[in-house]
């Protein structure tokens, strides 16, 4: 038997002190390197970087007053401000390998049914994302919402994971227009038009996911971020060559381009004007007490199920939750997820949110929140660098989508499919994901369902008392656009 080192003996090589920075992540604990945590934090920024450009897109109408909420250069500017913070902040604090920005979905709905209420104003809509944001956050600071989390079942956490990685497979054929939603058509859904070879973006995104699956398939070390840096590229060729009268008017049988070209001006100076652009109950005076608290819960409940059901699926992806399905740092996990909905409301982009997009990240090696910090870091740079970042087109990020989608498809096996009971559910929670594109809709679907059918069984004394609450609470989501007509 070997002796024990004595202290004045040097380490070996495998006993090495780790410096600080492995230290402060558990980087080698985690089974990572300060090098793969840079090149994840980067694909993920690359993946999710669209919400810079689509944000202003969504708030650039008018609310009901008339008025616009600002230039699209000073939405843009602060969408990446509010997340490159937030995101930092999920990493230094929670370490965990998730990003945040403004939500998806939820911003439509500010845009939408919001602000166009009568007499509301774009600051009384981000008063009620305020609001919302501070009713989560009491609700995590007091335990409720962890609790709610522990009280899902561990093969339904599994369920939302695979259901999450069918909705952004999904997410990333439609954005790519692989997929499309046709006009008119008698399916809800068609094969885009890479079968008649008619436009460019779609070869693009085939090309980048080929290229992908093949960088995946022989473990090249980046893989994903190689792919959309690559696939990016050849969108600037395909630009180029478009424009020298490949698919213009004069040959109508060509390709049509519609890949960004790259920017004449790199740099632009950042406006940071919208920060405090809210009104804390200002839509309380203008559409009347009860139909704000209506747009709060209906925006509560949403981010509230969104990010429990993220950040399961990207510890899952990362191998770092524990056997009951949990990720590390729960709560601090949803503590900065619940200020991030704060923080958007009063930066005037809408509640901030945790992204499914980060498992692109993970998927291509991000296991602690260095990765966040990097990731974070580029958001912030972006606010000077807007103009280079809206080049990397939708069609080189989609295919990391897919890709990480299948990777989040394959949790399946875990689930007892021969349990009807457990199956069922299961089953409903993956599929209403992507075919009602909401994370929120398959969650309360698979509680509902799992609720009955335990009673149905004999079962009902098993089902935790909070999984009873929130399955009430569902029901109301599911009904609330009745019920707000009801109430008036």
């Amino acid at each position: 038997m070997a002796s024990p080192r004595t202290t004045d003996e040097a380490p070996t090589r495998s006993e090495k002190p780790l410096n600080p920075l492995d230290r402060f992540f558990h980087i080698t604990e985690r089974g990572s390197t300060i090098g793969t945590e840079i090149r994840g934090g980067l694909v993920t920024f690359f993946t999710m970087a669209y919400i810079i450009v689509l944000n202003p897109i969504i708030l650039g109408g008018k609310d009901a007053t008339g008025q616009a909420l600002a230039a699209p250069a000073t939405i843009a500017a602060t969408t990446a401000l509010v997340a490159g913070v937030m995101t930092i902040l999920m990493g230094v604090w929670a370490n965990f390998p998730l990003a945040l920005a403004t939500g998806l979905g939820i911003n439509a709905v500010v845009a939408f049914s919001i602000a166009v209420l009568p007499k509301m104003a774009w600051q009384d809509a981000m008063g009620i994302v305020v609001l919302e944001g501070i009713i989560i956050t009491v609700l995590v600071l007091t335990g409720f919402r962890q609790a709610v989390f522990n009280a899902v079942p561990t093969w339904l956490k599994t369920a939302i994971s695979v259901g999450i990685g069918l909705f952004i497979a999904f997410i990333g054929v439609v954005d790519s227009g692989f997929v499309r939603v046709p006009p008119g058509a008698a399916t809800p859904v068609e094969l885009g038009q890479f079968g008649s070879l008619s436009t460019w973006p779609v070869l693009v995104f085939v090309i980048g996911l080929v290229l992908m699956v093949i960088l995946l398939v022989k473990k090249v070390r980046g893989a994903i971020l190689i792919s959309i840096l690559g696939t990016t590229v050849l969108g600037i060729v395909v630009e180029a060559v478009a424009k020298l009268g490949f698919g213009t008017d004069k040959n109508p049988g060509g390709w049509k381009s519609t890949v960004p070209s790259f920017p004449k001006t790199i740099v632009d100076a950042p406006n940071f004007s919208l920060l405090g652009h809210f009104s804390l109950f200002g839509a309380f005076t203008k559409i009347g007490a009860i139909t704000a608290i209506v747009l709060v819960f209906s925006l509560l409940l949403s981010d509230f199920f969104d990010t429990m059901g993220t950040m399961v699926a990207i510890g899952a992806e990362a191998g770092l939750n524990d056997e009951n399905g949990n990720p590390p740092k729960t709560r601090e996990i949803l503590i900065v997820d619940s200020l991030a909905a704060v923080a958007g409301g009063m930066g005037g982009v809408s509640s901030n949110t945790a992204y499914i997009e980060s498992a692109s990240g993970v998927g291509d090696g991000a296991r602690t929140g260095l990765a966040s910090i990097v990731t974070g870091v580029a958001f912030l740079l972006s606010t000077f660098l807007a103009p280079l970042v809206a080049v990397i087109p939708s069609e080189a990020a989609a295919p990391a989508l897919v890709v990480v989608g299948f990777l989040m498809v394959t949790q399946v096996l875990d689930i007892d499919w021969k349990s009807f009971e457990i199956a069922i559910p299961a089953f409903f929670t993956m599929i209403l994901m992507p075919f009602t594109y909401s994370i929120t809709a398959g969650i309360g679907a698979g509680v509902i369902m799992y609720v009955i059918l335990q009673a149905v069984v004999g079962k009902a004394r098993k089902i935790h008392p909070l999984m009873w609450l929130i399955t009430v609470l569902f029901v109301l989501y599911f009904i609330r656009g009745p019920l707000q007509t009801w109430i008036g």
